[in-house]
């Protein structure tokens, strides 16, 4: 799976928020879209990123994530993205995957107590 981040700097402009829908509404019609997710930015813990939201458009594949941007949908979402931001943002290819916790604790070791017995 293959994904586009968006890394938005700053969403104080009154404006930025008036037209988030818009920009969602195009972005859901880009072709081979899978699923999206937004994060809203509490805190930096470490590091000079500047950034107030996250948002993620996810794809099968890093080709099919290519065509999807480049048809219509995928332009002006882009160009509402340019406009409501003003250009302050980042983006990024990744190329995705995950986990979940129950196959994580398949693969951990288990732990030994004080008697030798095993604990996970």
């Amino acid at each position: 799976m293959h994904k586009l981040v968006i890394l938005i700097e700053s969403t104080s402009d009154p404006s930025f928020d008036q037209n988030w829908p818009q920009f969602l509404h195009q972005a859901e019609r880009i072709p081979g879209l899978l699923r999206e997710s937004t994060s809203r930015v509490g805190q930096v813990l470490f590091g000079s990123v500047v950034c107030e939201m996250i948002h993620e458009l996810y794809f099968e594949s890093y080709a099919a994530m290519q065509q999807g941007l480049a048809s219509s949908a995928g332009q002006e979402a882009g160009r509402l993205l340019q406009s409501m931001t003003g250009g302050r943002m980042a983006l990024l290819f990744a190329d995705h995957t995950e986990d979940n916790i129950e196959n994580i604790r398949r693969y951990q070791k288990p732990k030994r107590g004080a008697d030798g017995s095993t604990k996970r």
